[in-house]
C-alpha cells in the first residue's frame, strides 16, 4: 500500500498529551485480539503496510505516528520524550476501549514498550500486556551504534543546522546502510522520507534524536522491565543491521536465554520492511 494510500485509509485523532491535545494519526485493521504495533525512527506507521493485511487476518491492528513523525501533529518548538510516546500510546488504549494488548515494537518504539513494560511492573498501567514483541532496537542502550548523522544531529549547534539541509537524497543515502546487502532499499527510503516530511517534519530532526539521550538516562529501568517481566518476550531480529544487529542479539541471548528469538541471517535494520512474510510468520506464530 502506498503512503498516500495510507494516509487516507486511516484517521487523525485528538488526544491529551499533558496539558496539550494533540493530533495523532492511527492506521486500524482486522479483527481479533488487539496488537499495537509501534514504528520506528525516523519514519512512520508504514513501515506496517507490508505486513500488516496477514496479521489483520486474526489481530485488530492499532497502528499510531508517534507525536513528531509522519501525519501527527509535529510542534516545531517541543521537547519530545519516549516517555511521552508511551502517555500516546496508553491515551490511545482508552481513547479506543482496549483492555489487553498484544506489543510489536521496532527500533524507537522498542524503549516504548520497555517504558510500557516498567509501568506495568509498576502497577500503573491500565492495559494488560499480553506479549511483546521486539524488532532491531537499542534494548541495551550501551550497545546502540548510531549513525554518523545522528549523532551529529545531537549536536546543540549543528543539530539544527543539519535538519533545515535534510532533502530526500540525503536521507535515503543515510539510510542505505541500515538495510541489508544487496536489499533494492530506494522505495522504501523514499517513504520514510515522505512520512518525515510531511509536515516539515524534517525541520525537528535534532529534537527527535534525543530519544537517545533518553535512553541514556533510563537504560537501567528499562533494561530491568525487559529482564524482569512476567510478560512473555519474543524477538524476531535483522542481523546484519550495523546499529543493533548480531552484537544486541548476543546480548539478548545471554540475558534473556529462554525467549525465542527469531534471527533474521540475511536481513538488516529493518525486518518489517526486509522480510515482511518472515516477519508475519513469527508473529502469527
Amino acid at each position: 500500500m502506498s503512503i498516500e494510500q495510507w494516509w487516507s485509509d486511516g484517521e487523525r485523532v485528538t488526544l491529551s498529551l499533558g496539558e496539550d491535545e494533540r493530533g495523532v494519526f492511527v492506521q486500524r485493521m482486522g479483527d481479533g485480539p488487539a496488537m499495537t504495533m509501534l514504528h520506528g525512527y525516523p519514519s512512520s506507521s508504514h513501515d506496517w503496510a507490508k505486513v500488516a493485511p496477514r496479521l489483520a487476518e486474526r489481530h485488530a491492528l492499532l497502528m499510531p505516528d508517534f507525536l513528531g513523525f509522519g501525519a501527527s501533529d509535529k510542534p516545531p518548538d517541543h521537547d519530545y520524550s519516549l516517555h511521552e510516546q508511551a502517555d500516546l500510546v496508553e491515551a490511545l488504549w482508552e481513547k479506543n476501549g482496549v483492555g489487553e494488548s498484544v506489543v510489536v515494537a521496532h527500533d524507537y518504539g522498542v524503549s516504548v514498550a520497555q517504558e510500557l513494560l516498567a509501568r506495568r511492573a509498576e502497577g500503573t498501567l491500565a492495559v494488560e500486556l499480553t506479549q511483546v514483541h521486539f524488532m532491531n532496537g537499542g534494548l541495551y542502550p550501551e550497545l546502540h551504534r548510531p549513525q554518523p548523522v545522528q549523532l551529529a544531529l545531537l549536536d546543540p549547534e549543528t543539530g539544527p543546522k543539519i535538519s533545515a539541509a535534510l532533502t530526500k537524497d540525503l536521507v535515503v543515502k543515510g539510510l542505505e546502510p541500515t538495510f541489508g546487502e544487496g536489499y533494492q532499499m530506494e522505495s522504501d527510503g523514499a517513504d520514510i522520507w515522505e512520512a518525515n516530511r510531511r509536515n516539515d517534519g524534517q525541520l525537528i530532526s535534532h529534537r527527535l534524536i534525543r530519544y537517545i539521550i533518553d535512553r541514556q538516562r533510563h537504560g537501567g529501568r528499562w533494561v530491568t522491565a525487559l529482564e524482569t517481566t512476567d510478560v512473555p518476550v519474543a524477538f524476531i531480529w535483522g542481523m546484519l543491521d550495523p546499529v543493533s544487529g548480531a552484537h544486541m542479539a548476543e546480548r539478548i541471548r545471554e540475558r534473556l536465554p529462554d525467549a525465542p528469538l527469531r534471527a533474521l541471517d540475511d536481513v538488516g535494520h529493518w525486518p518489517p520492511l526486509e522480510a515482511p512474510d518472515r516477519v508475519a510468520a513469527a508473529l502469527i506464530g
